[in-house]
């Protein structure tokens, strides 16, 4: 049955998965293959309730998924993104012009620091909507299917961060190259007024907005309760 299903997938889906197995599978398990494999099945789910069925586009929403943070800058030594990997893959898998424009398109605009910067995509396409919503979702909640506490603070651990520190102020404000630097020392608690407690207003998808709700309130209660535990008071 496993097998049957693996043949039905489109082989650039397939080679995706590897690829990503491949790049991915030794970075912490705030960014690993599993967050792109969760990324890709939130992707097709909000698709679904979105009405995005035509086989094209949703290669196009399933590879982007995918392949989304292979080149991610936190993770390359210039802190820069790097897209070299994704581009020639996307060219060996033999998609047509426009479909590889586009997957390249929604991953270089998906991310929270564009956003910020103002360089957002102005009139997204369904497509990028459902994608970045999707990385949004894993980004936010509990464990499970969205990891998102558990992956903010797995990813402070991967980078020695300060779990809390009072004298340390969430900043206010960021700009794209705040928010993307590696030498201010921040704390990971911050990370949720910084940029967690945000995405549920970012949302673009109505499917995107429902199940955002349910995930930031849960953050909101597990913040809370964080705060409580380490002044002693609960």
């Amino acid at each position: 049955m496993a097998a049957a299903a693996a043949a039905e997938k489109p082989v650039a889906v397939r080679r995706a998965e590897e690829l990503v197995e491949r790049e991915m599978g030794g970075r912490d398990a705030s960014h690993d293959a599993a967050h792109a494999l969760r990324v890709r099945d939130l992707a097709l789910s909000l698709a679904a309730e979105e009405g995005l069925s035509a086989p094209g586009r949703l290669l196009t929403v399933e590879l982007a998924a995918l392949l989304h943070d292979v080149g991610d800058y936190k993770y390359t030594k210039n802190n820069v993104e790097d897209m070299s990997v994704v581009e020639k893959f996307l060219e060996e898998v033999g998609l047509e012009e426009w479909q590889k424009d586009d997957i390249v398109s929604i991953i270089k605009g998906m991310g929270f620091k564009n956003e910020i910067s103002k360089n957002s995509i102005a009139e997204p396409t369904l497509e990028f909507a459902i994608v970045q919503d999707a990385d949004r979702l894993d980004a936010i909640g509990a464990i499970g299917d969205t990891a998102g506490i558990a992956r903010c603070f797995t990813y402070g651990g991967s980078k020695n961060s300060t779990l809390h520190d009072p004298r340390i102020l969430p900043r206010d404000n960021l700009s794209k190259e705040k928010y993307m630097s590696k030498e201010e020392k921040q704390t990971s608690i911050n990370h949720f007024h910084e940029k967690l407690f945000k995405l549920k207003d970012m949302m673009k998808t109505e499917a995107g907005k429902r199940r955002a709700d349910k995930r930031h309130k849960f953050m909101e209660d597990f913040v809370a309760e964080f705060y409580e535990e380490w002044s002693g008071r609960a």
